[in-house]
């Protein structure tokens, strides 16, 4: 089966190059910024990186898809489901604000029913990462419950928001 490739209007969502994905996903993933709401702390080196980037490009096809973003030709970020129904996504800072994140996970999203014919896809976010349950508020997911102490990031405790869409949902969102 050839590797799934995505084409938005601006972005190229392709299965992850571990080695020539390096630079620029540690770039990103070294941010105190960008992993603010991550489930680790900054990466310290390209060592803890390019570990998971290995563990994104060896995901069993058959429990999740997951892929680099890229825009302008440049690597920004990951979309996808490290396992499904399970969505996730980290974006460089230096393209917050543009709609990139809602065009990434709107295409992923559409996918997974698509696809993968995935039943419901669920999120898991920090309560204090506000843009990204705007962004998935947007794409007609709904909060589904809380819950305290749910990720030890490094000696921080965080909780998450739970949300959910459903096909029949995003069916009447995109008819």
């Amino acid at each position: 089966m050839a590797e799934a490739i995505i084409r938005t209007q601006r972005l190229l969502l392709r299965p992850v190059h571990e080695s020539g994905d390096l630079a620029a996903m540690h770039t990103i993933m070294k941010q105190s910024r960008a992993m603010a709401y991550w489930s680790t702390p900054p990466h310290a080196s390209e060592v803890q990186t390019r570990e998971w980037l290995a563990n994104m490009a060896q995901i069993e096809p058959a429990l999740g898809e997951d892929f680099i973003v890229e825009f302008e030709g440049r690597v920004i970020g990951k979309a996808g489901f490290y396992r499904f129904p399970d969505i996730g996504y980290l974006l460089d800072p230096a393209v917050w604000g543009q709609g990139i994140g809602r065009e990434a996970v709107e295409a992923i999203v559409a996918r997974g029913f698509a696809v993968h014919h995935l039943p419901r896809i669920t999120a898991d976010v920090d309560p204090r990462n506000k843009a990204s349950m705007r962004l998935l508020e947007g794409l007609a997911f709904a909060e589904t419950h809380r819950q305290a102490r749910t990720w030890l990031v490094g000696d921080m405790w965080c909780d998450s928001v739970y949300y959910a869409l459903t096909r029949e949902e995003w069916d009447q969102r995109t008819a």
